[in-house]
């Protein structure tokens, strides 16, 4: 028996037989061809592009009816950058140019993409690095292996182990019934993670090496909750997990009873729990889950994977789909957060890659040096005020110039809209995302012009804490409960309750239910989190005691070391359990 530990992704117990995805590359070769070769050559680097595309729509013909948004959102993003002429169409020039072969060109132009890519400072648009990745493997194995078998036949029951999946792997081994997903690569915001959590199969991730442990066929545990993977369990362990099993099973039908109950403390104070969301594809899980609105509209998902960026009907289009499909609840639509180094996106065309995207033109930064950009979403979102309930969201604000250039350009987009004769909201709501420390800090000065603050811990730790959370070598150090983050928290909370303007969380610590009871005692009334969560905060919230929660809060922001504070956070969170 052997136990191997990587990160739990998406929660749940899955017991079954091992089936090891082996999917090695040939090597790529490298040779210069005659120069009456480079057209044929060229034809058949676009035979290869095109067989590819034929086999992604054909596995997005094959998703399940019952399959969540995401299933195919993420298939469509792969045919998107299929399409973009920074791929195929530019190795097709390196062929051209210098007489290489379709191989080498194109697996040159995917690492200089992919360099682009992780350079970025965001975690998710760094991870879209992978699906460049995942795109070009499969071009080159239209190159290198004409003919190849899409997807090996997998039982029913059986486990995948594998170095990474695609997307589309996820799907279809979804269909296969497969009962969980284990990865050497990947993190929280890889595709395996999110879709795994999505389609509600257990998976862990960053399992380093699994594939060389794992036999086929070799009897499996798989805690997706814990992150740990048991090789050749005994039957004592076995019948102990299945235990665990109907416990699982038990909790998730009382959580379903709880969808339409109310989000109240015992003692009657009210919270309110919305959604995340990224595509208005997504809206369904967030009503399914019984969100209360919509906290975070992620609407840089419009401009990703396309060669031009969205123009004004089109954001309209889809920020109206949204606000209609939440049937007059509320809707916050965030503004575009992207950062300059994105190269390959609509939009943002040959500008230079930053030294330090962290700290360069991004979010509102980069909105305010291209209004170009920033203009027809400031229509789309105001026109689409008129359909329901829409708030505005300014993200990485970090100084009242910023915020007033931002004022200014929203009065006089109203002003025009008027003059149109179009229709919205004059009154409608902006808040500014806190995530920046410096915004934190001075949130009392932002207060007094703005209508609500939502605070954005992935960021906002990651500044505050110098780290970049999905690297290796120092994400440990990636700590939502450290001192000086709970005090920017605190501080923040405190800002919004002296100006009387309501405070939520929209990062990922809102949708843990392991600081909930702690975010209520520093006085957080409104979290947004990915629907999948939603209902296990709602019952912690439902058994919780805001007085006592307050003091709490107290006592742990006078606290200086951070494992002091994580033992009594957990201490709390045991005993109210």
């Amino acid at each position: 028996m052997l136990a191997l530990h990587g990160t739990g992704v998406s929660d749940g117990i899955a017991i079954g037989k091992a089936y090891v995805l082996q999917r090695d590359l040939p090597e790529i070769p490298e040779y210069t061809i005659a120069h009456h070769q480079v057209e044929t050559e060229i034809e058949r680097l676009a035979r290869a592009a095109d067989a590819a595309r034929r086999q992604l729509h054909t596995i997005r013909d094959h998703i399940p009816a019952n399959a969540p948004a995401e299933a195919s959102s993420f298939l469509d993003a792969h045919l998107l950058i299929l399409d973009d002429k920074m791929l195929i169409p530019t190795a097709a020039e390196t062929v051209r140019r210098e007489r290489r072969n379709a191989e080498w060109a194109l697996k040159g132009q995917s690492d200089r993409l992919s360099e682009t890519f992780e350079k970025m400072d965001d975690a998710y648009l760094r991870n879209k690095r992978i699906d460049v990745n995942q795109v070009v493997e499969r071009v080159l194995r239209n190159l290198l292996m004409p003919g190849f078998e899409e997807h090996l036949k997998v039982e029913p029951g059986e486990i995948v182990v594998a170095t990474d999946l695609t997307p589309a792997d996820t799907v279809m081994f979804k269909h296969q019934q497969v009962r969980a997903f284990v990865t050497s690569l990947g993190g929280p915001i890889s595709h395996t993670a999110i879709l795994a959590r999505s389609l509600g199969i257990p998976a862990i991730v960053s399992v380093h090496n699994a594939t060389r442990y794992v036999r086929p066929g070799e009897e499996l545990i798989v805690d997706g909750k814990r992150g740990v993977l048991v090789v050749g369990p005994d039957k004592r362990l076995i019948a102990e997990y299945r235990r665990r099993q109907r416990e699982i099973a038990r909790e998730k039908r009382e959580l379903n009873r709880l969808r339409l109950s109310p989000a109240v403390t015992r003692d009657r104070h009210t919270v309110r729990l919305m959604a995340n969301i990224e595509l208005p594809a997504d809206v369904k899980a967030a009503v399914q889950s019984g969100a209360q609105g919509i906290g975070l509209y992620r609407t840089e998902f419009l401009f990703m994977n396309r060669p031009a960026a969205p123009d004004e009907e089109e954001q309209y289009r889809a920020y109206t789909k949204v606000v209609r499909a939440m049937r007059r609840k509320p809707v916050t639509i965030r503004t575009l957060d992207l950062g300059a180094d994105k190269q390959v996106d609509g939009g943002q065309g040959a500008r230079p890659v930053a030294v330090n995207p962290a700290l360069g033109l991004r979010a509102v930064r980069l909105c305010l040096h291209d209004t170009s950009l920033f203009r027809p979403q400031l229509r789309a979102i105001l026109r689409a005020s008129a359909h329901g309930s829409v708030r505005m969201m300014i993200p990485m604000l970090s100084s009242q110039e910023e915020l007033f250039r931002v004022l200014a350009l929203v009065d006089e987009t109203k002003s025009e809209l008027k003059r149109a004769g179009e229709k919205f909201n004059p009154r409608i709501p902006l808040g500014g995302m806190i995530e920046v420390p410096a915004a934190a800090i001075s949130a009392d000065l932002f207060a007094p012009y703005l209508d609500f603050f939502s605070i954005g811990t992935n960021d906002l730790i990651q500044y505050t804490l110098a780290i970049d959370r999905v690297d290796d070598a120092v994400n440990y150090l990636y700590d939502p409960l450290h001192p000086s983050v709970l005090r920017l928290v605190a501080m923040t909370i405190q800002a919004g309750r002296r100006a009387r303007i309501p405070v939520a969380m929209c990062g990922e610590m809102a949708g843990d239910p392991r600081y909930t009871r702690l975010l209520l005692g520093l006085g957080l009334n409104e979290f947004s989190m990915h629907p999948a969560t939603l209902l296990e905060v709602k019952k912690i919230v439902r058994g919780s005691r805001l007085a006592a929660l307050r003091k709490f809060a107290g006592r742990m922001l006078r606290l200086r070391d951070t494992q002091t504070v994580h033992d009594h956070v957990d201490r709390l969170n045991t005993e109210e359990d």
